[in-house]
């Protein structure tokens, strides 16, 4: 009975240790090509791809180069709904008449009738949300536009005792933003797709399971 229990138990131990996932190609680091400087030729002072500037501007501008993004990321909505309706309708019918008389049963006419109906229906809904992302994530470059924006991508994991953690970024960035120190705010990149999300003990707590998933699913019937 033992081995039987230890056997059950052995796809629930081997659930609870299950490595995290692997990186996602889209977000991998691009690796800049290596450029080789012009072969040397003697006779002058100055040789072309030797030289180094003093002076030069440490934005990134090219494949391979980092640039640090500060998330700044603070979304609110809120929407309301209202409906009223009402209807009335009311229908007489008279008696009717049979050879010039009225059809009457015990001196009331009976197929004298009226009809009366009243609905009414109000509905009411609110909805807020509110969210909040703060903090620094570095990405590479990985594309240089035509237009000279550079499209940027990363990803950074942080593993804890109980599971992981990951963000991703990805976005355009303008060479206009880029502050001195080689950073940009998450609010002036475009397209940019921010992904937060994590696996192991914590996320698992805070997952509904399956079956609460299938009974709040719009498919429930009831």
């Amino acid at each position: 009975m033992k081995r039987l229990f230890s056997l059950f138990l052995l796809p629930l131990a081997g659930c609870a240790t299950l490595p995290p996932p692997p990186p996602d190609p889209g977000f991998v680091a691009v690796r800049p090509q290596i450029a080789l400087p012009p072969p040397r030729q003697d006779g002058g002072l100055y040789r072309d791809g030797y030289g180094a500037s003093l002076f030069s501007d440490p934005s990134a501008r090219n494949v391979g180069d980092l640039i640090t993004v500060i998330l700044e990321e603070r979304t609110q909505a809120k929407k309301s709904a209202t409906t009223s309706a009402n209807k009335q309708q009311s229908l007489d019918v008279p008696a009717p008449t049979l050879f010039g008389g009225g059809v009457a049963f015990r001196g009331q006419n009976v197929l004298e009738t009226s009809l009366e109906s009243t609905r009414n229906f109000k509905g009411r809904g609110d909805s807020s949300q509110s969210n909040s992302l703060t903090g620094r994530i570095t990405v590479t470059v990985a594309e240089v536009l035509p237009n000279g924006n550079l499209w940027v991508q990363g990803e950074k994991r942080l593993t804890l005792n109980e599971g992981s953690e990951f963000i991703r970024f990805s976005g355009v960035v303008r060479p206009e933003d880029i502050r001195g120190d080689n950073t940009v705010l998450s609010s002036q990149v475009g397209d940019a797709t921010i992904v937060y999300s994590g696996r192991g003990t914590l996320a698992d707590v805070n997952r509904p399971g399956w079956l609460a998933r299938i009974m709040n699913s719009p498919w429930w019937p009831f």
